[in-house]
């Protein structure tokens, strides 16, 4: 399973890096076929967010975590100008946290929902 993480880059910036989360196939329970599972570390607690906007100023991440797009979409830019699209299903873990941070805006219609999981 693919998905983006935002870093702090060296310069006090921030970048795109892209990553994958192994996933493998196991029966889970009788009944069900097979499904791919994989894991995502976290330190516990789910946040769920709902919002008419998301625009931003530059900001770093509040504490390192995934953001699972559940509806809208959003655009993220870092520091050097690159922009990427996030929408339902797509996985972000913002790790800048200290630095320039990112910029984030809703493209398209609201809400934007998400969840936030601390790692």
């Amino acid at each position: 399973m693919r998905f983006t993480k935002i870093v702090r880059t060296a310069d006090g910036g921030s970048a795109f890096e892209d990553g994958e989360i192994a996933l493998e196939h196991r029966h889970v329970t009788d009944g069900v076929p097979p499904m791919a599972i994989g894991g995502m570390r976290s330190s516990g607690g789910v946040q769920f967010v709902r919002s008419a906007a998301f625009d931003s100023t530059a900001h770093p991440a509040p504490r390192e975590q995934w953001v699972v797009m559940l509806c809208g979409m959003i655009e993220v830019m870092v520091s050097d100008g690159s922009r990427r699209h996030f929408g339902p299903g797509d996985l972000v873990l913002a790790a800048d946290t200290t630095g320039m941070g990112h910029v984030t805006t809703g493209v398209g219609d609201a809400p934007f929902e998400a969840l936030f999981i601390p790692v």
